[in-house]
């Protein structure tokens, strides 16, 4: 009896299947990710153009400095409290509640320190925000 030999062919992986799978993860993931870049986000504030500046007839400057320091109408306040920068506000406005609190921050100044009189004047009753900005062609001098 003769008998033949089987060839012994190599097994074949089928990378089709498995390409696939890997294009749909692709595109999935492509579709659901939110790309930030924190890195390009360059701001420079405060600068508007403006065609003329508003005189509000009841306004309360607040100006805050670099530092985080408060002043309200040129005087400036001995603390940096939430507590301190309210009772300054009630004492200026005198109960009235339509003065407009126009915010005079410097380019500098930190977030918190804005968001602070903010509050304060939230707390009191002032609803009326504006903030004072520069002209660029005033920035460049």
């Amino acid at each position: 009896m003769h008998f033949s030999r089987r060839r012994n062919d190599e097994p074949e992986i089928n990378l089709i299947p498995f390409i696939d799978v890997l294009l749909v993860v692709l595109i999935f993931l492509m579709l659901s990710t939110t790309y930030s870049k924190f890195t390009e986000m360059q701001v420079t504030l405060p600068v508007a153009d403006t065609d003329a500046q508003r005189d509000y007839p009841k306004e309360l400057i607040v100006a805050v400095g670099a530092d985080g320091n408060f002043s309200v109408n040129h005087s400036v306040l001995q603390g940096r409290s939430l507590e301190t920068l309210a009772a300054a506000l009630t004492e200026a406005t005198k109960g009235a509640k339509e003065t407009v609190v126009v915010i005079s921050a410097d380019a500098s100044a930190k977030h918190q320190s804005v968001v602070t009189v903010m509050e304060a004047a939230r707390r009191v009753g002032l609803n009326q925000i504006t903030f004072a900005t520069q002209s660029s062609s005033q920035a460049a001098q």
